[in-house]
């Protein structure tokens, strides 16, 4: 077996799920909407596998909704595609990171990676021979300053795969980081690889800022979005890629091989998606919006402290603020004593973890949040003494 993914644990997401069902918990853990996602987006993919065409499509992707990303990212990020020769569909984003990272190294070529970060990189870049350099990041802000930069770069730098908005730290970074981050590329041609997943799903009147529109870097550059993410339809996988030719002829060969195509309606679907009004977009990020406030609220009065939450479906809370230093045995605590399951976040780590973070999913219905804040009401109090036993550690990924 390649010791890579044989030697990975059970991941702490299943971990979580398992313990939230076995305790019948309020499950805040994964990272999926409870409500069934926009109806007239779903109605499009029904009708389309009813009447359209469900043989292969093209590779690349169906043409109309090749342009319709083209056109979107025109009308919300200002960024100039050609739909032909810089748009690519894919099974969903974690085929299109795992296609471009096999796509563009070759083993030695060393990988800049911000942890914490989704668990998926970190294996996927050491199967396609990558050598990951970590920059740790870390709460309240998660600032990329210079001198991680400068730790983390040198000449055999390929790769910077750069998580914006980050999850699970909730931040979206600012015109100045991705500026110093663009120098750093252009400095030692590394190509970015940006997964943007969450790009519309940020608040308090943020505009996300794509790293392919800063200086330098419409050439090296390689983008990633989800329509999974975009219209909270998690299942759907289908990721949208965006690259200037050079780079997408070849992470192109990369997806003819591992997945080919994406099932059509679904393609149909969120060509139709892409294409409406603002309103969607805007009310969407406002409905998310306001069940974060609701959920943060109910955390702060029961007495923990929260930290910001800028983008993604989650917040976090510190819990050093309640004297506590295992971030894992809070989370089994949580689920197996209160009936809530959490996320521990140095899960996300793949060393030197911070753990004192705790992320919960708030893009849930009012009552199911309601009815986790009603299972948190003696927990903050209950955690800052001595009736927190330690438990065993469970098992985790690297």
């Amino acid at each position: 077996m390649n010791p890579i993914f044989a030697d990975i644990g059970t991941s702490v997401f299943e971990v979580m799920s398992r313990l939230a069902r076995e305790r019948r918990a309020v499950n805040l853990g994964q990272g999926f909407p409870d409500d069934p996602g926009p109806a007239d987006v779903r109605a499009k993919a029904a009708e389309a596998v009813l009447s359209g065409w469900n043989q292969y499509p093209p590779m690349m992707g169906l043409p109309e909704l090749r342009e319709a990303i083209a056109a979107h990212y025109k009308r919300f990020q200002g960024l100039d595609l050609d739909a032909a020769s810089e748009i690519m569909v894919t099974s969903g984003a974690t085929e299109a990171l795992a296609g471009a990272l096999l796509a563009l190294l070759q083993p030695g070529d060393e990988v800049v990676l911000f942890q914490p970060m989704y668990d998926a990189y970190l294996p996927l870049v050491q199967r396609a021979g990558g050598v990951a350099k970590l920059v740790t990041l870390k709460p309240p802000h998660w600032t990329i300053g210079e001198a991680d930069l400068a730790a983390a770069f040198s000449p055999r730098t390929r790769v910077v795969l750069f998580n914006n908005p980050l999850n699970p730290a909730g931040i979206v970074y600012d015109h100045e980081t991705l500026a110093l981050l663009a120098r750093f590329c252009v400095r030692y041609d590394a190509i970015a690889l940006c997964d943007e997943v969450w790009e519309h799903v940020i608040f308090d009147g943020r505009v996300h800022i794509p790293l392919m529109a800063m200086e330098g870097m419409r050439e090296r550059t390689v983008k990633i979005g989800s329509a999974g993410k975009i219209f909270s339809l998690t299942g759907w996988k289908v990721g949208l890629v965006c690259a200037a030719p050079a780079i997408m002829r070849v992470i192109a060969r990369a997806h003819q091989f591992i997945t080919f195509t994406t099932p059509p309606n679904l393609q149909s679907a969120v060509a139709y998606g892409l294409m409406k009004d603002d309103s969607y977009f805007t009310e969407m990020r406002a409905a998310f919006q306001r069940s974060r406030d609701r959920f943060s609220a109910g955390l702060v009065e029961r007495g923990f402290h929260v930290l910001p939450s800028q983008g993604t479906y989650f917040v976090n809370i510190d819990i050093a603020a309640l004297g506590r230093d295992d971030d894992v045995a809070f989370c089994k605590w949580l689920v197996e004593d209160h009936g809530v399951a959490a996320i521990p976040v140095s899960a996300f780590y793949a060393h030197d973890a911070i753990r004192t973070v705790v992320r919960f999913c708030f893009a849930k219905h009012d009552s199911t949040l309601d009815a986790a804040l009603a299972r948190l009401d003696n927990v903050a109090r209950l955690g800052r003494g001595d009736q927190l036993n330690r438990p065993k550690e469970i098992e985790s990924s690297p």
